[in-house]
């Protein structure tokens, strides 16, 4: 463990590690913005591979020009896997909260930000399917240099480049792309696309007032954030809300390849301006990358992405803090999957 920081309990959203010469307490919604960025992801990519043509040019630079670029985004070279023989590509998604203190998301230096929700978004050679995993907060794995904890602490340790290292440690493979959003664009997100259409496998209510149905919810603004944060109300909290969250990313998704969004060149516009502004990503991640990647997944629809969680084995407690067990075995196979391009031969991400 570093002498830097220890395991203290933060308000809101349960205990993360915080570094000790920084005591400062802040609501943040990193849920909010990792779900915010896999949307716009997906919205962007898929929209231009869809849409084509000079309209899907004017999106790509819209894009190009507002989102912010990571100068130092991957550890050093000679600490990484290789790149992927078959040409699959993998994106790693963080959500921070960029007002979290003085310093930049860009920044590798230690700080007080968080990335409390991550997804891998694995797209396989042939383009035909994409995967999204999500990688537990509290997953407690090793830390390059760090010792061991939880896998949120990558990014205070060292920000972008320690926390891709971290990632790319656990799983074997190489992150090809990595991209962060702050959380506040969500609102003007869901109300750019006119509500967005989740189902729930469960009736519940929220602190704030929400309830939502077990079926077809039509979330929008404060409603929509409710959805993607909300945990206190399940008996397995984080597990139920990793879940919501994938529910969310699909209905999104169903969303914006609707004929009513993809006919709607204001929506589209709409959807790409309100969100653009929250993101960073690293250099690479330019217009050429997006439009090539989107023409490339032009035959994706929602039937094609499939979503599922990194192998857990429970909770436990270190330095009394709860923390997510790796499940070992299921890991090893997710990482032979991943890095033999063959996800579509796990029950896990069938679905």
């Amino acid at each position: 463990m570093s002498d830097i920081f220890t395991l203290t309990p933060d308000e809101g959203d349960g205990g993360e590690p915080t570094p000790q010469k920084k005591r400062k307490r802040r609501r943040s919604k990193p849920v909010i913005a990792l779900i915010t960025l896999a949307s716009v992801l997906v919205g962007v990519i898929v929209i231009i591979g869809v849409v084509g043509g000079v309209y899907a040019s004017r999106l790509a630079n819209s894009f190009n020009d507002n989102a912010t670029k990571i100068e130092q985004a991957f550890p050093e070279e000679s600490t990484r896997p290789a790149p992927a023989p078959d040409g699959a590509m993998n994106i790693l998604l963080m959500g921070s909260d960029s007002r979290a203190d003085a310093t930049t998301i860009d920044d590798p230096s230690s700080s007080d930000q968080r990335t409390d929700s991550m997804m891998l978004v694995h797209v396989d050679a042939d383009r035909e399917n994409v995967y999204v995993m999500s990688i537990m907060r509290d997953l407690y794995v090793p830390i390059p240099d760090h010792g061991s904890n939880k896998i949120n602490a990558a990014f205070a340790y060292g920000g972008s480049p320690l926390t891709v290292q971290t990632v790319e440690q656990l799983l074997g493979v190489r992150i090809d792309h990595v991209a962060i959003i702050d959380f506040e664009g969500f609102k003007g997100m869901t109300t750019a696309l006119g509500g967005v259409d989740v189902f729930s496998p469960q009736a519940f209510s929220t602190k704030g007032g929400f309830s939502y149905v077990a079926g077809l919810n039509k979330l929008e603004g404060d409603a929509a954030l409710a959805f993607v944060r909300e945990r206190y109300a399940f008996a397995d909290a984080d597990f139920t809300r990793v879940k919501n969250q994938q529910a969310f990313v699909k209905g999104l998704a169903n969303t914006i390849l609707s004929r009513s969004t993809l006919t709607d060149p204001g929506k589209v516009s709409a959807f790409v301006t309100a969100m653009s502004p929250y993101l960073t990503v690293d250099r690479e991640f330019d217009i050429g990358t997006i439009a090539s990647l989107g023409v490339s997944l032009r035959s994706i629809d929602a039937s094609k992405m499939h979503f599922f969680t990194v192998p857990t084995a429970g909770t436990g407690s270190v330095g009394g803090q709860s923390i997510v067990n790796v499940d070992q075995s299921g890991l090893d196979a997710v990482k032979a999957a991943l890095a033999n391009d063959s996800l579509n031969t796990l029950p896990i991400a069938q679905n």
